[in-house]
């Protein structure tokens, strides 16, 4: 099911089969490559990935001479571009697999459908959360960073579902310490009144307990600035160079804290970092957690908790 002319449909099963025949497809794991096709782009950036039918898989198992059907989806879009959305259009191809079941025949009325939205669903929900935010942005790159639970209110469920993504893209999830990650939910759902509700009843998304730092608002600047292009491709770039700075400044202070343990001079170096970095609020929350079972490093983080209270 293509909407490619058909030469460069041919040219693609060519790249594909050349590369199944190489054994370089792994079930579910998506692959992007720049592929040249006889199509006015040229060269288009290519998300491949193999997966096998759930149901008759299942079956496969129980019964050794059954195969199930493998099949290989292709998405193309502009450039290479897309390798920034790999982990959404994995998610993407899970979800199809659950949707398909060729046994009905069904390929028409579901799955064609949802193969077309790909790019509407896969790649545009974070363009569509910083032009319904706006300059609110930064409460949401603050609940994200800071493991706040977001209740969403009175939103249709594609805006709720594009929130929820946004939140998940913009968290540090996988960059920080397991451990860590789950105990600062824990610590952020104890607190109950930090709960961040976000009320979608009106033409703008009003915000209740919402938290906010000169870091996020930084950061939010970038994405209303880049919101007159509206590339949905650069929104990304920027949310990785967000979480990566982010990470810099978490390790940043680490390093300082260890030096504090020894040196009352490092310590005033902690406090100024935490005072300039914009998002003294949220690291500190980080470290604190991170360090909770070394009594020294626990010392230095109370004393910059007492030091940023006054």
């Amino acid at each position: 099911d293509t909407n490619l002319p058909a030469e460069a449909e041919t040219e693609l099963r060519s790249f594909i089969a050349k590369r199944l025949s190489k054994g370089a497809l792994f079930e579910g794991m998506g692959n992007v490559a720049s592929v040249g096709l006889s199509i006015p782009e040229g060269k288009v950036g290519c998300y491949y990935c193999r997966f096998q039918q759930e149901s008759l898989l299942e079956m496969a198992t129980l019964e050794s001479d059954i195969n199930a059907p493998e099949y290989v989806v292709c998405f193309l879009g502009g450039s290479e571009k897309e390798d920034t959305f790999r982990l959404e259009l994995d998610k993407y191809i899970q979800n199809l697999k659950i949707n398909l079941d060729l046994e009905q025949k069904n390929l028409e009325t579901c799955i064609s459908p949802y193969l077309k939205s790909w790019f509407e669903d896969a790649i545009c929900p974070i363009q569509r959360v910083v032009q319904l935010f706006q300059d609110k942005l930064a409460s949401l790159l603050h609940a994200a960073l800071s493991y706040t639970p977001v209740e969403v209110k009175n939103a249709d469920e594609r805006t709720e579902k594009d929130i929820s993504r946004f939140l998940a893209a913009a968290s540090l999830q996988g960059l920080v310490q397991e451990g860590t990650m789950t105990s600062l939910c824990i610590a952020m759902t104890e607190e109950q009144h930090k709960s961040m509700v976000i009320d979608c009843s009106g033409t703008q998304p009003q915000l209740h307990n919402a938290g906010i730092n000169r870091f996020c608002e930084d950061w939010m600047q970038a994405f209303v600035n880049g919101a007159e292009g509206g590339n949905p491709f650069l929104f990304r770039q920027i949310l990785e160079n967000f979480k990566l700075k982010a990470i810099q400044d978490i390790n940043n202070l680490k390093r300082f804290i260890r030096q504090a343990e020894m040196n009352h001079y490092a310590l005033f170096k902690c406090f100024l970092f935490l005072k300039n970095c914009g998002s003294g609020d949220i690291l500190l929350k980080i470290v604190k957690v991170e360090h909770a079972e070394m009594p020294e490093a626990r010392n230095v983080v109370t004393v910059l908790e007492e030091f940023m209270r006054e």
